[in-house]
């Protein structure tokens, strides 16, 4: 099993009281099955703590890198040559990621996160490399400008949508959709869109430490709490869990060339 995005990095795990909080949440997740975890980053003071805890767990770990479009703001510029100047020629980057858009809490910078996404879209391109994107409250945006990368390969990450949603995204390009704790919550639609989806390109992840499943809903997320996303959506469609962790497993390897 595959948590293709989590930040176990972040200070909710690595404090000064407990420096390896982290890689303790890492051997937590082996323990409880899961096999690898992908950590996008987040802006340019994250790149560290990432980096540092990838070189803790090499084996299991595996890290991408990008601006997230909520830390896109005046200087995104800069920010993001920042970003893209701190990458390790020693690590195999598996995507450019986060990016994408968010205009839940502001539309300030709206047109500065389609600029941004647009030049980190480039910058995957020409890396060659899928990109993991955050859209909330902005699809038709993100379709905006992802429409002049119709061969792009890429995930939209904590995916929430609709059916409906699901096609306007394949109308542009052929991504996988991330799923999450979110389709453990009560009043969660989710469920209904999994079959839309379909199992070929669902992939699991955690977005830990938000956004944690029933039955830890409110707590800290982690990567191990991911086998409850994935009983869930076993029963949802029907299905043995085992297989829901086959299939994502081979669609994060597919995508991630991990």
């Amino acid at each position: 099993m595959i948590d293709t995005h989590t930040h176990l990095y972040l200070p909710e795990f690595i404090t000064d009281e407990n420096p390896t909080g982290g890689i303790e949440a890492v051997d937590r997740a082996l323990n409880a099955g899961v096999t690898h975890m992908i950590f996008p980053n987040v802006d340019l003071t994250t790149i560290e703590p990432m980096h540092s805890l990838h070189a803790a767990r090499k084996e299991v770990t595996s890290v991408a890198i990008g601006l997230h479009p909520t830390e896109v703001g005046a200087s995104w510029r800069d920010d993001l040559d920042a970003v893209m100047a701190a990458m390790d020629p020693e690590i195999s980057y598996v995507a450019i990621g986060e990016i994408g858009m968010d205009l839940y809490w502001d539309r300030t910078y709206e047109d500065a996160q389609m600029q941004a996404l647009d030049t980190q879209l480039q910058i995957a391109s020409k890396m060659n490399l899928p990109v993991i994107i955050h859209c909330r409250e902005a699809l038709p945006q993100t379709l905006e400008v992802l429409q002049a990368y119709p061969d792009a390969r890429g995930v939209m990450h904590s995916f929430g949508g609709t059916p409906h949603d699901v096609d306007k995204v394949r109308k542009v390009v052929d991504f996988y959709f991330g799923i999450n704790g979110i389709v453990t919550f009560k009043n969660s639609t989710l469920r209904q869109t999994l079959p839309a989806i379909g199992t070929n390109r669902l992939l699991l992840e955690t977005d830990s430490p938000y956004l944690a499943p029933v039955p830890h809903r409110g707590r800290r997320n982690e990567s191990a709490y991911i086998t409850h996303t994935a009983a869930h959506i076993a029963s949802s469609l029907s299905l043995p869990i085992e297989e829901i962790d086959r299939v994502t497993t081979q669609n994060a390897r597919n995508l991630f060339g991990i």
